[in-house]
């Protein structure tokens, strides 16, 4: 599933399937009808055809650059999830145009900890965590002596820092954050995650934390109310059942507040 690896599925499908369909494994090709489930049901808010924005704006080789209108207009036309075909009966993907590329990186964390957590419990573990670096964890069970798994969200405006802890059992965290991955230019901060539907980097938000039951989902769901911001992802957010999100939005001097929404 990855698209920095050139032996991946996930590459082959990018440099072929706006040929010819391609044949992928079961896995893959169910895990892409998740992905396309989530841009629909965001209304391309999530998109996992960003690939070509990714790279337009640098992020793809952390390079960082401010693409032109006419580049920018380029990849526009090549990003939207519609332009993915499944064929599952056939068990094929195809592109209907050239230059669509897929790219799993706002879902792929989310879903490798699901698959683990599963994994674990067929081997009758029920207490461990799972993180794939502080930006997909999940609490399995709970450690001896205690209700919970305590695990910390860091600071989105200084690294060295924890902005709060939550408590995890049976349960995962999720996050998105513009702190990741950045650069700056002539004064503006661009972080990578885009909007898929202007094509630029999202302005607005510091990070937003997912608590929710599975990590695929809240690995989609942190970049939606990323992009849809505080008042938009509430209304999505009521769609996730016990699904809770903690929006960290910028104040001056460097400084942020925080909205809890959910339960």
């Amino acid at each position: 599933m990855s698209h920095y690896r050139r032996d991946s599925p996930l590459s082959r499908l990018n440099r072929e399937a706006a040929s010819r369909p391609v044949a992928v494994e079961p896995e893959l090709l169910e895990f892409l009808g998740v992905c396309l489930r989530w841009s629909r049901e965001s209304d391309g808010a999530f998109d996992v055809t960003v690939g070509p924005l990714m790279k337009t704006w640098g992020f793809f080789r952390d390079e960082g650059r401010v693409p032109g209108e006419q580049e920018l207009a380029d990849a526009l036309a090549v990003v939207g999830y519609r332009h993915v075909v499944l064929d599952r009966e056939a068990g094929t993907v195809r592109f209907d145009r050239p230059g669509v590329e897929l790219d799993l990186g706002g879902i792929g964390k989310g879903y490798a900890v699901d698959r683990v957590v599963e994994l674990l419990r067929r081997r009758g573990i029920a207490s461990a965590v799972v993180n794939l670096g502080g930006s997909s964890v999940y609490g399995l069970g709970a450690p001896p002596g205690r209700a919970a798994w305590a695990v910390r969200i860091q600071d989105p405006a200084d690294p060295g820092k924890i902005a709060l802890t939550v408590k995890l059992r049976d349960r995962a965290l999720s996050v998105s954050g513009g702190y990741a991955r950045f650069f700056e230019r002539d004064g503006v901060t661009y972080a990578h995650i885009m909007d898929p539907r202007t094509g630029r980097p999202v302005q607005g938000v510091l990070s937003v934390a997912i608590l929710c039951d599975s990590a695929t989902d809240g690995d989609a769901l942190d970049n939606v109310l990323f992009v849809k911001g505080l008042e938009a992802g509430r209304a999505r957010l009521r769609r996730v059942t016990g699904a809770e999100a903690l929006f960290f939005l910028p104040k001056p001097g460097g400084r942020w507040s925080l909205v809890r929404v959910g339960p």
